[in-house]
């Protein structure tokens, strides 16, 4: 079974939150290393927010697009607040 983390771009949707994966990959000639992303349409039913670091696993299909599911909320995106 996959396990994938990503962190929350879009949460537009009412049960549904877009996530991108970042891998970094390295260049087989150069050895430059480059980033790879990839988005996600996620089943979200945690109640995930723009930001969050999530974990999620495949699931049966859901709709068009939504094959996977979010199973924890790893990290909350931390609010600034701005003293006096």
């Amino acid at each position: 079974m996959k396990i994938f983390t990503g962190r929350v771009v879009s949460k537009k949707m009412e049960k549904t939150a877009t996530v991108v994966v970042e891998r970094v990959m390295i260049h087989p000639i150069y050895k430059k290393r480059y980033k790879k992303t990839k988005r996600y349409h996620v089943h979200d039913e945690l109640g995930a927010k723009v930001g969050d670091k999530v974990i999620f696993v495949p699931s049966k299909p859901i709709s068009k697009l939504k094959r996977w599911k979010i199973t924890e909320i790893v990290k909350d995106k931390k609010k600034k607040v701005k003293g006096k």
